[in-house]
């Protein structure tokens, strides 16, 4: 289950490392006489129109169902989120250090008059633009995250079909049980075949009713908040955190069964496919407790990374899938 709490804060990324600074054509050394002579790379060629054509084809698969719509909002949702904290993170530096410089100049000529040019430096300039799009790239995730949001203002129905299946498969399981329970060569083998499946019932079970009272606050805040329903801000707010503990209780499960599926060897042992479920549980974890907590307990910064690895993951395979 992908989705985000409402009440998700603003976040900020520390500083990212710098790449290392390349000699000038002054100081590098000439190539031996026998060398080869030296390739220019070729420049990024740019997409064709087939090549385009293909992608927004393939995009447009992706978005077919609302499963895909809402892989790639979350893609773009978090992606977004974190490169506004990563501009936001390095412009703020950028401009402290201009001022800094700037007041240590005027402090160490205080017998001199400084005259101060109104052409900003271009580092200056950069720094200012890229405040500019870590805003924008900041509304447009917001933006994404009610979109979201409304989305699953239609997950009940989803939920009542989930429902549906758990209750057919555990019919069709007890009858299993009950014909093989006369077998007089499998008694050891059908037990632990019922032991299986009745762990396994309850933590689908567990999770479902988790899921729907989850569900049903989240909708209850968020219809409130545009007017739709009559809960008070107080009550907006109590849901949204207990929707989001509630969140954390199913990720909480989830990897709990993961756990016993790699100690049991069940499934076919550890996948791929069970490695990126637990990479992306173990993702979502400290951000449930974040959202669900008075006053957070991860850093800013931690939430776009964070919210960014599931989208990543859900979007790779999302993508492989519709090829």
């Amino acid at each position: 289950m992908s989705s985000e709490a409402t009440s998700a804060t603003s976040s900020s990324v520390a500083d990212l490392p710098t790449g290392e600074p390349i000699p000038s054509s002054a100081t590098a050394p000439l190539p031996p006489k026998n060398s080869s002579p030296l390739t220019v790379p070729s420049l990024p060629r740019v997409p064709s129109a087939r090549q385009i054509d293909g992608f927004l084809d393939h995009l447009q698969r992706c978005m077919s169902t609302p499963s895909g719509i809402d892989t790639v909002l979350l893609f773009i949702c978090y992606t977004s989120r974190l490169g506004s904290s990563v501009l936001s993170s390095l412009a703020t530096r950028v401009l402290h250090r201009s001022a800094a410089e700037w007041i240590a100049l005027i402090t160490a000529n205080k017998t001199t008059t400084v005259v101060l040019s109104t052409d900003k430096p271009r580092a200056t300039r950069a720094a200012a633009a890229s405040l500019v799009l870590a805003s924008r790239l900041k509304n447009l995730s917001g933006l994404l995250s009610e979109a979201r949001t409304m989305l699953r203002l239609w997950a009940l129905l989803g939920m009542y079909g989930w429902a549906k299946r758990l209750i057919s498969q555990s019919l069709a399981a007890r009858r299993k049980r009950g014909a093989g329970a006369g077998e007089k060569t499998a008694g050891e083998e059908v037990k632990e075949v019922v032991k299986q499946t009745t762990l396994d019932s309850a933590i689908a079970y567990s999770q479902l009713l988790v899921c729907i009272v989850f569900q049903a606050l989240e909708n209850g805040a968020y219809l409130s908040s545009k007017g739709v329903m009559g809960w008070s801000q107080e009550k907006q707010n109590w849901a949204n955190k207990w929707s989001a503990r509630l969140w954390g209780v199913y990720v909480g499960i989830d990897l709990g069964r993961l756990a016993a599926e790699a100690l049991n060897g069940q499934k076919g042992g550890i996948t791929p496919q069970w490695k990126d479920n637990l990479v992306r549980q173990m993702a979502w974890a400290p951000l449930t407790m974040h959202w669900g907590s008075d006053k957070g307990v991860v850093p800013d910064w931690m939430v776009g990374a964070l919210a960014s690895i599931p989208g990543v993951l859900q979007m790779r395979e999302l993508w492989a899938a519709t090829a």
